[in-house]
């Protein structure tokens, strides 16, 4: 059995576990403004993993409008802020 730190230890837990997707959504929850912007971040109400989707609640239409031309974007800075390629799909609710 090979020696590991306990960042590669916790990283190769999370691989394996359900809980990779929530604490990957806590990561982006706590760079989301600087990833969005303030008003954005304002407005979210919930951001949620499951699988390969990202889940952003807000109850502003005019946010929603916004969110749903920037999902690229959106996928684009979640996956650098992640570091990797982990986000396919960015669902507005």
């Amino acid at each position: 059995m090979g020696e590991f730190s306990l960042g590669e230890a916790i990283q190769q837990f999370l691989q394996k576990s359900r809980l990779k997707g929530s604490v990957q959504a806590l990561q982006i929850t706590d760079v989301w403004e600087q990833i969005m912007g303030k008003t954005v971040a304002r407005y979210t109400e919930s951001i949620k993993i499951y699988g390969d989707k990202l889940y952003i609640s807000t109850s502003v239409a005019p946010l929603k409008q916004e969110l749903l031309f920037q999902k690229e974007h959106i996928i684009n800075r979640v996956n650098e802020a992640l570091g990797e390629k982990i986000i396919k799909e960015v669902i507005i609710q």
